[in-house]
């Protein structure tokens, strides 16, 4: 065959995929299955110079298509797909790993809202629904020093299933998105791409809700986000669960050398109201003093500390959320590496020192590590509303409010606890981009300050505004609106039928 044939041959199966034709082989077939071959990509180019390489445009086929595509099956997630799905949408929920949680089932971090001392009043809604549902079918137990619930990051992994078989939510797990497709020359998406085992694809939908933590469908489409400096961003933490661990005299320990949240302020500067530092805190941090002392564990190993959290009867601590990874950005795939294995190895020297030194934890030895790291900070849109730490803290009221969450602020070394009561309502104008239609963003990437996003990274947090979104896409379609101009009145009415609490 000349150069000239194979030149034809591959312009002629270029034109036959751009035309949707599927191209046929011939198989064997063995005892042992179907022999198989994909077939390769074109050629493209590669630009040494520049650093690139240029894909040769291709035909992708569609995987699925439905009303509201929810990206990011987390918290807020989950919420904003069983939120659209309750007001009557069709709904794919779209998840990168093999579970449905987010933080509470890949990071390993059990608690909802941990916040619940006495005087608190608490968002309503799904948030608050999936912590009673994992309670009622065993996975969860309470929580140290208030009533707040501690849930099986693994048996999360079961009641999510639940919740979306139930739901008749369509899920799609082990699928990254990568790209968005807008609906012609206009701002509204109208899809994603997608990369899986089963290569690259397009899901179609009408509505979409990023909540993939980190705004990636929203960078993608090019709204416009801030990124805190990595020197200034909150750490990242690579939580671990140990086994072996003898409660009773690690619950003796805990009684004899009681930690408050005035304790926190050992390692950094911490603005609290006062109310906070009397309070009893799972918190562990001068034992790593002690064993660094000792010698157990390096002088260089500074950023260890934190709170334990759920102790069962067999010996689990789970939720060991004591190793702090600074001056990483997780938008960046080589920061997250290196943060990963650095991150495994803090927490082995961690638990090292734990048996060292803490009654209770000479016999512990690692059970597993979370699915990946724990983050806490990256994109933040630039919304219609940008909340403000003034909002957070002075109990700010919304017209367009989609919920309420506590006064409850942790992070940039504030920690402030809502056991007076108050609480702000949250609005809808954080999750709306400014640039991109059909497209709102729920969870901790929502538009607002650092001291806002001190308090709206937290999970129960992102479960308002995951179901404030979810709603809001759902009426948008109903009454034949985009998400920038759906009517709130619409909105907030279903949104109380759901259950929330707006004022």
């Amino acid at each position: 065959m000349t150069d000239q044939d194979k030149y034809s041959g591959r312009i002629d199966r270029m034109i036959q995929r751009w035309a949707g034709k599927r191209l046929t082989f011939n198989r064997k077939t063995t005892d042992e299955g179907q022999i198989l071959q994909h077939t390769p990509p074109d050629r493209g180019e590669m630009d040494a110079e520049q650093g690139t390489y240029i894909e040769p445009p291709k035909a992708l086929p569609i995987l699925a298509q439905c009303e509201v595509l929810v990206v990011g099956a987390g918290p807020a997630g989950l919420s904003a797909a069983l939120a659209a799905r309750r007001a009557g949408a069709d709904v794919i929920l779209l998840e990168r790993f093999g579970c449905f949680g987010g933080v509470i089932t890949t990071v390993g971090m059990e608690t909802l809202a941990w916040y619940r001392y006495e005087g608190t009043i608490e968002s309503e809604g799904i948030g608050v629904e999936m912590e009673r549902r994992a309670a009622a079918m065993g996975g969860a137990i309470k929580w140290p020093y208030n009533d707040s619930e501690c849930l099986d990051a693994d048996f999360f992994k079961v009641v999510a299933d639940h919740l979306v078989r139930e739901s008749e939510i369509r899920p799609i797990l082990h699928c990254f998105a990568v790209d968005v497709i807008f609906d012609g020359d206009s701002n509204r998406l109208k899809g994603i791409v997608t990369e899986s085992k089963s290569g690259r694809q397009v899901v179609l939908a009408k509505r979409i809700i990023d909540c993939t933590g980190d705004a990636d469908i929203a960078h993608l489409a090019g709204a416009s986000y801030r990124k805190t400096p990595k020197d200034k961003m909150l750490g990242m933490t690579a939580v671990f669960n140990a086994s072996g661990v003898n409660k009773e005299q690690f619950l003796q320990y805990t009684e004899e050398q009681p930690a408050t949240y005035a304790d926190w302020s050992r390692t950094w500067q911490q603005e609290t109201t006062g109310k906070e530092d009397t309070l009893r805190s799972p918190y562990l941090d001068k034992e790593f003093d002690r064993a660094r002392d000792m010698g157990v564990i390096p002088a260089s190993t500074t950023n260890l500390g934190g709170s334990w959290s759920a102790l069962t009867e067999a010996g689990e601590a789970t939720n060991l959320n004591l190793a702090h990874l600074y001056g990483y950005d997780a938008t960046d795939v080589m920061d997250l590496t290196a943060a990963e294995m650095a991150g495994r190895q803090e927490a082995l020297y961690a638990l090292t020192a734990l048996k060292a030194v803490v009654p209770g934890f000479e016999n512990a030895k690692l059970r597993n590590f979370g699915m990946t790291l724990g983050v806490r900070d990256s994109r933040k849109i630039i919304g219609r509303y940008n909340l403000s730490g003034e909002d957070v803290r002075n109990q700010a009221k919304f017209e367009d409010s989609v919920g309420i969450f506590p006064e409850f602020i942790d992070g940039y070394n504030i920690l402030i606890l809502p056991s007076t009561g108050r609480y702000f309502e949250v609005p809808y104008g954080c999750m709306v981009p400014l640039e991109v239609d059909n497209l709102l963003v729920a969870g901790r990437c929502v538009a607002g300050d650092m001291v806002s996003h001190a308090a709206m990274r937290n999970m129960m947090a992102c479960t308002v505004t995951g179901q404030g979104a979810g709603a809001a896409a759902a009426v948008s379609l109903k009454n034949g609106t985009t998400t920038a101009q759906v009517n709130m009145a619409n909105v907030q009415i279903e949104l109380e039928r759901q259950g929330v609490r707006l004022h």
